[in-house]
């Protein structure tokens, strides 16, 4: 039993020096990953869900989301989770990818089924709130969870990790604008070259549908 004990106290204390050696390493990745999911937060969900809203002025996007907001509960639980189920096998196909040494495609795809599926999970949260919010659980859940994520990422926000962050992104941002206003005579020259021939191809297209439709209904 002492020998044990021994054991447990020798154990104990070799882990005791392990994590004083690891401990600095490791919460500075901690707070990288924390703070680059509260970028992604505020950079991905919340601009991704704003970009979908504006296809609702289109009609057929608008009823949809009409439909989705009229789901009772349940339903609109399996909603909610639908666009992570259906873009998974895209992402199977990026691990293929990926395994067979074609590391740029893989990234590439699981790049662009992130960004949608996160861009359509945000959008139909939005949607489905008020219905999942009937589900004593998920507002169980919900309740919980935002309190804690606003916690957590108070602290992340007060860390230098993150200060460096917006301090890079607005630095970003004032460059992209610069750029942007350096192009802009290029581009604006550009576009008034090129309309005309995008006008031209428009009415070629409106031609031949109307030969089309001719051909095929007289």
């Amino acid at each position: 039993w002492r020998l044990t004990v021994t054991a447990l106290w020798a154990v104990r204390a070799v882990l005791a020096v392990l994590w004083s050696i690891v401990r600095a390493p490791v919460m500075f990745v901690l707070n990288i990953i924390a703070a680059l999911i509260v970028l992604f937060e505020e950079w991905g969900w919340r601009p991704l869900s704003e970009l979908l809203a504006w296809f609702a002025k289109f009609r057929p996007w608008a009823a949809a989301e009409r439909w989705i907001a009229r789901l009772p509960p349940y339903p609109a639980l399996l909603v909610f989770a639908l666009p992570t189920t259906l873009l998974m096998p895209l992402k199977f196909v990026a691990m293929w990818l990926l395994a067979n040494g074609k590391f740029a495609a893989a990234t590439g795809l699981f790049v662009a089924a992130k960004i949608a599926s996160t861009g359509l999970v945000a959008r139909i949260f939005m949607l489905t709130k008020p219905a999942l919010m009937q589900l004593g659980w998920f507002a169980r859940a919900y309740g919980w969870f935002i309190p804690w994520k606003d916690h957590l990422f108070a602290i992340i926000r007060a860390s230098w990790v993150w200060r460096y962050g917006r301090m890079v992104k607005t630095r970003v941002r004032l460059e992209a604008k610069r750029a942007y206003e350096r192009l802009k005579p290029t581009l604006e020259a550009s576009i008034a070259r090129l309309r005309p021939m995008f006008i031209d191809l428009r009415d070629q297209a409106f031609a031949w549908f109307r030969a089309l439709k001719i051909r095929l209904f007289g």
